[in-house]
Formats: structure tokens, sequence, C-alpha cells
């Protein structure tokens, strides 16, 4: 197909399409003639997911560069997936680091070498940095690096409902874990085994993706939840 075709086929602009291919975000079509190049589904489907990212997730240009070249990376460890897609989201702190290098100092370190895979020391690990968040997320015994800037992110929004006088404490921090602890759970056993490239994508697209589906969920879950309770409560009030 033609660039036409192309921009037709996704609903991209041709010079919106012109200008990803400019930035490498779209890899380049089959040149036909000085002017001309042949374009594919492979355009089709990368084009979607330029969409998908930018529109949808939020993503800047640079970091959808970035999520894009990790679904190019089948090497990449299941970590340092999970890594790219969290520091894409647009207001995270922090940087992907590059390829082939240790993420000891990035999001995520060690590794467990029977298992294969990569894992990050827990929060209470010597040496560790010392914060509210850090304290929290050690107590539940989840794996996170001490050093990921996810956990001061945690550490100001969490302060910032202090100051609001929401009444942000432990107890209700717990059940908010308890819940996003399942999402968790629902996301990593959701990645396909089909391939290491699938699995790259499925974890990418999904970390960057569902946020707002998460955030639409819990608004629609309020409305039902108040409208529920204050059913009840009239019920309760009418009953002899």
């Amino acid at each position: 197909m033609q660039i036409s075709d192309l921009s037709e086929a996704t609903g991209v602009p041709v010079p919106t399409v012109k200008y990803y291919l400019r930035e490498r975000l779209l890899h380049p079509g089959v040149t036909v003639s000085r002017t001309r190049a042949r374009y594919d589904a492979s355009h089709v489907e990368r084009l979607t997911l330029v969409r998908a990212l930018t529109e949808v997730g939020g993503l800047s240009l640079a970091a959808a560069r970035r999520v894009l070249a990790a679904i190019e990376e089948p090497d990449l460890s299941p970590v340092d997936v999970m890594a790219v897609a969290q520091r894409s989201l647009p207001g995270v702190a922090g940087a992907r680091p590059a390829a082939g290098t240790s993420t000891t100092t990035g999001a995520y370190a060690g590794r467990d070498h029977e298992a294969g895979h990569d894992l990050a020391p827990p929060c209470d690990a010597p040496g560790a940095p010392d914060s509210r968040s850090r304290r929290f997320v050690a107590g539940r015994g989840w794996q996170v690096h001490p050093g990921d800037p996810v956990l001061d992110e945690l550490d100001a929004a969490w302060e910032a409902c202090d100051r609001a006088g929401l009444g942000l404490d432990e107890e209700r921090m717990t059940r908010y874990a308890d819940a996003v602890e399942q999402i968790g759970r629902t996301d990593v056993e959701s990645v396909p085994q089909t391939s290491p490239q699938a699995a790259v994508r499925h974890v990418v697209l999904g970390t960057v993706l569902v946020d707002p589906v998460l955030a639409a969920l819990r608004r629609l879950a309020q409305q039902h939840v108040a409208v529920s309770t204050s059913a009840s409560a009239r019920s309760g009030m009418l009953d002899p």
C-alpha cells in the first residue's frame, strides 16, 4: 500500500505518518522509486501501537520510542521490561537503564539464578534508604528495589494526602495495597507464554494502557458503592 492508503487504514494523517517516519517511530517502507515507498500490515500495526501509546497511554514520543524499542528486544529480561513500561508512564520519575546494563542502580536489581530471572532486594535490605513508603512496602514483604523512584512518588503522594486531611492512615493503605496486589497478580498471570516477544509486548502495553482502564473502573466502583450504600441506608430508615 502507498502512504495515502496507510493513512486511510489507520486514521493517521499523511503529514503525521511522515513525521513518525522521520522520528523513527515507524520503520521505513520498501522503496519503489525516488519519491514512493510501499507499506504493509506491519506498518499498520506499528501506527496503531503508536497511537495507542500516545493517545490512550499519554506517552510522549520519546517515551513511546523507548517502549517500542523494548517490544523489539526479545532478550530483555521480564524485570527490565516492567521497568521500561513503568518508567514510560507520564509523571513517573527516573529513566530506563540502557539495554545490556545492570539494573542494580535502576528500578530493579538482583537475580534469582535458580529461577533464571531478575528479582529486586526487599526494601528492608541492609543499607536501604528509609522512608514511610519503604517501611510500608517492606512490612508487606514486597520485592521492590529500595532505590525505585516510585517509592519516592508514593511518599510525596502520601504526604500530600496527609496535608489535605484525607486520613490516609496505614490501615487504609493496607486495604488499598491488598486490592492492587491482586491487580498486579492478574497483570503478571495474564502475560502470554507463546514467545518472549509476545510477553514483552503484553507487559509493556498492558502496563501503559491498562492504567486508564483501572482509573475508570475505580470511579465507576465508587459510584456503585456510594449509591448502594445510600439505598441501603434509606431502606433501613423506612423499616418499622
